[in-house]
């Protein structure tokens, strides 16, 4: 007889991978991103239990956008004050001061709400240029463009 194993909080192994985006596509990025946040990739998956790996994507003002998407798709936001809502383009978003909440958001938007995505979304760690504070946990890379040749752009 055979039964399905489902995983302990304590059972989970969490591996650490480095993602370059430099070039990228960002949804196609961002897909990728999302499977192995949750930990889909995983033959032990269990979807209520955080089983996912934890990501490093650096150069993540260097992802791209097919068509005319960041000229034409608007990011809102609230103020918190009545008839606060604003919006900025995701080519504004990207020559701002924060570029890597661009990546974060659309992965987020990627993830199932609740406290387990917020647990998910702590296990992403997201930076602007080529550099990152995580030599010690000895990241293996990623290599997002050979996955699929559609996930670079020229």
């Amino acid at each position: 007889m055979k039964t399905t194993i489902s995983l302990k909080p304590a059972d989970v192994k969490k591996d650490w991978l480095l993602i370059d985006a430099d070039g990228l596509i960002l949804g196609r990025l961002a897909v990728v991103i999302a499977t192995r946040l949750r930990g889909k990739h995983k033959p032990q998956f269990t979807p209520h239990v955080d089983c996912g790996d934890n990501i490093i994507v650096v150069n993540a003002e260097k992802v791209k956008l097919t068509g005319k998407k960041a000229e034409q798709s608007i990011l809102y936001y609230h103020t918190g004050y009545p008839g606060g809502i604003k919006g900025r383009s995701i080519k504004d978003r990207l020559a701002s001061a924060h570029p890597q909440r661009v990546v974060e958001k659309a992965v987020e938007r990627m993830i199932t709400r609740g406290p387990l995505q917020r647990a998910q979304m702590k296990n992403l760690h997201v930076y602007a240029g080529p550099s990152h504070p995580h030599q010690a946990q000895q990241p293996k890379p990623l290599d997002v463009g050979a996955l699929n040749a559609k996930n670079r752009r020229a």
